[in-house]
């Protein structure tokens, strides 16, 4: 991660002003703050999406929510994640951001997130070792990726519906 954007996000940590706000705070490759405001169903999805991986994967690992994770472009906060203990055992006990980027990243979309930069965040994610990326879009519908492309269902939970109830 770059020195600059690793600054910002430490400061934005320690930043009293930034702990209450009701937003998901990420860095972008220039040291910028991004601020995401979530509604009710945002964080519904979150949580089922949760809920899903406990049910669905078979594999031992953890399950976390607004995960930060260092990437070449800035801290990124995947909405939900789950990774293996061999990956958790990788992470610092120190770390403010992940150098370990989770099997599997889910970005819950919000009205303000653009195709663009869903398209960066599933591109990120799978270059630095995810092997999925899901995409919840505003309505609940799934969508599942890995490093070829769009895939009808996840590898890694192939019973997964494909649409969460609001």
């Amino acid at each position: 991660m770059d020195a600059t954007a690793e600054s910002t996000w430490r400061r934005a940590l320690r930043d009293a002003r930034l702990q209450d706000l009701p937003f998901k705070i990420e860095t972008n490759r220039h040291g910028q703050l991004l601020l995401s405001p979530h509604t009710p169903f945002h964080g519904h999805f979150q949580m089922r999406i949760g809920e899903l991986l406990l049910e669905h994967l078979d594999h031992p690992g953890r399950r976390a929510v607004e995960f930060a994770v260092q990437t070449t472009r800035g801290v990124k906060v995947p909405d939900v994640v789950w990774l293996s203990e061999d990956r958790w055992s990788q992470i610092p006990e120190d770390a403010e951001a992940s150098p370990v980027v989770p099997e599997l990243c889910v970005e819950v979309r919000s009205a303000g997130n653009t195709d663009e930069e869903m398209t960066e965040k599933r591109r990120l994610y799978l270059e630095e070792g995810a092997q999925e990326v899901w995409v919840c879009d505003e309505e609940g519908a799934l969508r599942f990726f890995d490093a070829e492309g769009e895939r009808p269902q996840s590898a890694l939970a192939p019973d997964v519906p494909e649409s969460i109830e609001t």
